[in-house]
């Protein structure tokens, strides 16, 4: 039942508001062919906000991953470095060196100069 053929094939449409920006997913439309696919997207899209370029993909030919392709994104739990939070340690022991350092030159610096 799932496979039914129907008159209408689901589109996926995606757009960029200016030329330099990325393509982002806006929605979804039921359209008999490509053709009437696009132009339902440019009709919705030039009623509301500037758009630089549009794209309209069939659903069918969208590839998505199975269930064992899933597993291969989970991450590892001592991989905290990939992710930006794994360095919010550093500022603190930034600190800390920078403090050192400060009073290794004062150290220093008591000893006055001889001549």
């Amino acid at each position: 039942m799932a496979d039914e053929k129907t008159f209408y094939q689901e589109y996926e449409v995606f757009s960029k508001r200016t030329p330099s920006s990325a393509f982002q997913h806006q929605f979804s439309l039921l359209a008999p062919n490509e053709d009437m696919a696009f132009i339902l997207a440019q009709e919705n899209f030039m009623r509301r906000e500037p758009v630089a370029d549009i794209w309209i993909v069939n659903r069918k030919n969208i590839r998505k991953m199975d269930a064992e392709e899933k597993l291969t994104l989970s991450r590892l739990d001592n991989k905290d470095y990939r992710t930006t939070k794994g360095y919010g340690y550093l500022k603190k022991k930034w600190r800390q060196y920078e403090q050192q350092i400060l009073d290794e030159k004062e150290i220093l610096s008591w000893g006055g100069e001889r001549k």
